[in-house]
């Protein structure tokens, strides 16, 4: 029960436990947590520091892993920069410490553990930086679409004009003729246009056209053939934006009903439809890098990027400088980080603050307020993904606990549980 108790909390323990016919109430499921005595930790040599919420955006509390071994060590009840001093201080022995950028948590570090070396953790320092990238990208943000070409006669599109020539295939013409060859037979064999129309169910005024026509042909040739359409006046606009790539139905009939088009969508998705089938080699219009695409370009491994993506990221930095700039300290901070150089980073920091990139200037001049931390990050093997693997695993135990998490079992849990 105290496994069933660690491993799905009350409720649900309640309910597994009844169909193992081993009925028990939630609340002696908790009671079994509860009085699991706190399990026996050596003091971690390399110790992973960071917070959870218990209550998002109101009540946070802090976590504690053995990054060597990636098991959790304790859980304090919140992240004030007294409450971690004391448990540095009581727990002595501990020479390393992850943790991300927080000033609190470096402060506690200090304090309580002063000999430790502090490792900022490469997760986040790759996050601030992207988020640099994302507020250059965004201040270029009108620079990022392909300029317009230069305005000009657009390339002529025209479908051939509507014959008026007798329709010779389509389900019109095939039942017109079907109907016109049952009814010929039947007067051939003596029959009268009243019994043909019960005969074959039409109408006598259907009946009586088909026995005047001599040809089929002649029923063909009519007022749907030849004529003119509500459509034929905003043609010339719909080749026009059509030859410029423009090849959505929906799109072309909203500008157009903006211009007096009075008919139905209907219209003009058959017309459309008739371009593509004219010009099936017609290239679909080239899609608009957002902030978010170009930001993800820059940030993500070249080798990563798909073609066409990587040569829309190319044409961006040739049109903004800034960009390429910018790309050009990302892949130099992006190779201290995987190749473990962090002793270069001053030197990546002084070309950073030589150019006239504010977003990256001010994430250097941050790295220099963390920077023996920081560089510890790029250089060791340490980091802080063990933790974070474990405040993933404290949000489904939290959703078990249907939101209502008592620090006291939920530390319990996420001792014995690991």
């Amino acid at each position: 029960m105290q496994q069933l108790a660690l491993a799905l909390a009350g409720r649900a323990g309640s309910r597994l436990a009844e169909t193992f016919a081993v009925p028990v109430s939630r609340s002696t499921l908790l009671r079994l947590i509860r009085a699991l005595p706190d399990p026996a930790h050596a003091v971690p040599r390399v110790l992973g520091v960071d917070e959870f919420a218990l209550r998002k955006g109101h009540v946070y509390a802090t976590i504690l892993v053995d990054i060597e071994t990636r098991r959790p060590v304790d859980l304090l009840p919140d992240r004030t920069v007294e409450t971690v001093r004391s448990w540095l201080a009581d727990h002595p022995g501990v020479k390393v410490v992850c943790r991300d950028r927080s000033a609190s948590y470096a402060e506690a570090v200090r304090l309580g553990a002063p000999d430790a070396i502090h490792v900022a953790d490469r997760f986040h320092l790759w996050q601030n930086l992207a988020e640099a990238v994302e507020k250059t990208v965004l201040q270029h943000r009108a620079l990022l679409p392909e300029p317009a070409p230069p305005a000009g006669p657009a390339p002529a599109v025209a479908l051939a004009s509507v014959s008026s020539e007798p329709r010779r295939t389509g389900r019109l013409s095939d039942r017109v003729r079907e109907q016109h060859a049952a009814v010929h037979t039947l007067m051939e064999d003596g029959f009268s246009l009243r019994a043909i129309d019960r005969r074959l169910g039409l109408a006598r005024n259907t009946v009586r056209r088909l026995a005047g026509a001599k040809d089929p042909d002649e029923l063909l040739v009519g007022r749907w053939t030849g004529r003119t359409s509500i459509l034929d006046p905003y043609k010339p606009y719909l080749h026009q934006r059509f030859a410029e790539g423009h090849t959505i139905a929906r799109r072309l009939f909203e500008e157009i009903r903006q211009r007096g088009y009075p008919g139905q969508e209907q219209i003009v998705r058959v017309y459309v439809r008739r371009l593509r089938e004219a010009f099936p080699n017609q290239d679909p219009p080239r899609h608009k890098p957002s902030v978010r695409d170009v930001t993800s370009w820059i940030t993500r491994r070249p080798d990563r990027l798909r073609d066409e993506d990587a040569q829309q990221l190319k044409e961006v930095l040739a049109r903004v400088p800034v960009l390429a700039t910018t790309a050009e300290h990302v892949r130099a901070f992006a190779e201290l980080m995987n190749d473990r150089r962090g002793r270069e980073l001053k030197d990546w920091i002084t070309r950073v603050q030589q150019d006239q990139v504010p977003a990256l200037r001010s994430f250097a001049t941050g790295l220099l307020q963390d920077l023996e931390a920081v560089v510890a990050g790029l250089t060791l093997n340490y980091s802080s993904g063990a933790v974070e693997g474990h405040n993933n695993k404290i949000k489904m135990l939290k959703r078990q606990m249907f939101g209502r998490a008592n620090f006291d079992l939920l530390r319990k849990r996420v001792l014995h549980a690991a």
